[in-house]
């Protein structure tokens, strides 16, 4: 090869190599968790979670961009251990002058964040316009992890979520149910002279088992400033149709959100949640079930059905790497009927389940290791549902390296 060729490819390669670094990223990220806890009194129940987390994204073109990570989790609970491999968020973009379209595994949740909230597999389609953003996206189930997905529609999936991955069992214990998810989502930032943030959804699911547990959702939620404060409300409509009975449900949110006038970024917040439980005069109104299945507290970890929850939350950052939380969670149940994940007896006839109290502390040392620490004590004594039980409690320890 000539000088002069030799000098054209090292001019070419400077040229071309860092625009390719630029368009490629990796990288790693290493989550870890651990939880101590239980009934006052009793045995300390462990678990402990080791999340590793390898992320490559390019872009294409000058419109498109594609995403893939996946995990690999150590788990420990129920006194064994468990490797479980996972795909994770994985989605290839692109962006259409007025609109967009996102096609593989993403993050979808609906207004109020627990009815249909995490990852799924399918297609969702954007249009900006001067009224607001309108989305189409249909999704599948099936090839979750059960517990990423965390849907339990019926007493057979409840108990599912609770059994480990065995290999020998591969696809019965691995995979979340299979259900089909279509949603017509509206959002506008700024109505009522750009104050009012407005969310509309319709979603539907549909069972794709033998169970056949089909639910429709519709779904809005309005958030505007009041001067330091942000006020939120919300409101879901569901019906369900189990074995070919018809049931109406419905469930309501109230928040409100003050910005406190303190040295460093504080904050009060107040969060109302009801959740319709069965009625007791044959009526169709019944517990509202959701299509995601979440825990509403760290200790209790009661469900929503059925469920009214008063969260009074405090939570400040000192500087860029302090910060803490401190959380009151009061628990009531709507009827006597819905298992919400509490162990009540069938002689208690109370509704008040009792109040649980939640504290964290955030340390970032830098902008790549994030560590928290958080502890709590739920008191049946609180309530008249069960007084007579023992306090629960919860450690929780995290830490969050990316590696590169």
């Amino acid at each position: 090869m000539t000088k002069t060729r030799k000098l054209l490819l090292s001019a070419v390669l400077l040229i071309i190599l860092p625009s390719l670094l630029f368009a490629v990223d990796f990288g790693l990220i290493v989550d870890q968790s651990a939880g101590f806890g239980g009934i006052v009194g009793n045995d300390t129940q462990t678990d402990y979670t080791a999340l590793f987390i390898p992320r490559f994204s390019t872009l294409i073109g000058d419109n498109g961009s594609f995403l893939i990570s996946a995990g690999l989790a150590a788990v420990y609970e129920y006194e064994e251990f468990r490797f479980v491999p996972e795909l994770l968020r994985t989605e290839f973009h692109w962006i259409f002058r007025t609109s967009d379209l996102r096609i593989g595994r993403m993050h979808y949740s609906d207004p109020l964040g627990f009815i249909a909230e995490g990852l799924f597999d399918g297609a969702q389609f954007t249009v900006d316009t001067a009224a607001g953003s309108f989305s189409a996206g249909a999704w599948y189930t099936g090839f979750l992890y059960k517990k990423r997905a965390n849907i339990a529609m019926n007493e057979a999936e409840v108990q599912s979520l609770g059994t480990m991955l065995d290999y020998d069992n591969f696809v019965d214990t691995y995979f979340a149910p299979r259900r089909a998810l279509v949603a017509l989502d509206w959002v506008h930032p700024g109505l009522a002279d750009g104050v009012l943030r407005t969310r509309l959804s319709v979603l539907c699911q549909f069972d794709l088992t033998d169970e056949d547990v089909n639910s429709q959702y519709i779904t809005a939620q309005l958030s505007f400033p009041v001067r330091a404060f942000t006020l939120s409300f919300g409101g879901s409509l569901g019906l369900l149709q189990d074995s070919g009975d018809q049931r109406v449900s419905y469930a309501l949110e109230f928040g409100t959100t003050w910005a406190l006038p303190t040295i460093f970024p504080s904050r009060l917040s107040l969060l109302g949640r009801y959740a319709s439980g069965r009625s007791d005069d044959g009526t169709t109104i019944m517990e509202f079930r959701p299509v995601t299945l979440r825990s509403q507290s760290p200790v209790l970890q009661p469900k929503i059905p059925g469920l009214s929850m008063i969260l009074l939350d405090y939570s400040a950052r000192f500087n860029r790497e302090f910060g803490m939380s401190l959380s009151s969670f009061y628990f009531i149940r709507n009827d006597l009927h819905t298992y919400v994940g509490y162990p009540v007896g069938a002689d208690d006839d109370g509704h008040f389940l009792g109040n649980e109290f939640f504290a964290r502390l955030f340390w970032r040392p830098a902008s790549d290791v994030y560590f928290n620490l958080g502890g709590g004590l739920f008191l049946p004594s609180l309530g008249n549902a069960a007084p007579r039980l023992d306090n629960a409690w919860r450690v929780e320890l995290g830490l969050t390296i990316s590696l590169f």
